[in-house]
């Protein structure tokens, strides 16, 4: 499904065309329903590609909630990124990034 949803999201990125770049919104939204689940997308400026799966029975979940929960999830990120003793391609191992994921999930469950 993961896979599946990486693929509609390079066709998402890729018929928005050049000339939207200025414009584009990172959220991509639905990328991929299925009878169980559904995985919305989001990319960043780098190309780097962040997929939410979560259950389809969830209804309380709405698509602004799911956009600001992986906007939340990028900022995090790229504050760990962006932390001078972080080496590139490590693994994020922080306590504070660990309560921040922790915390979108219980919101998503």
């Amino acid at each position: 499904m993961v896979h599946t949803s990486m693929d509609v999201a390079d066709k998402t990125i890729s018929t928005r065309g050049k000339a939207l770049v200025k414009q584009r919104e990172p959220y991509l939204g639905l990328l991929y329903p299925i009878e169980d689940y559904k995985a919305y997308g989001y990319v960043t400026n780098s190309k780097v590609k962040f997929v939410m799966v979560v259950d389809s029975s969830n209804t309380a979940l709405r698509d602004n909630e799911i956009c600001s929960m992986i906007r939340k999830l990028h900022s995090f990120c790229t504050d760990m990124v962006c932390n001078p003793f972080y080496n590139p391609g490590d693994r994020i191992q922080s306590r504070a990034f660990d309560k921040v994921v922790t915390s979108i999930m219980i919101q998503v469950c």
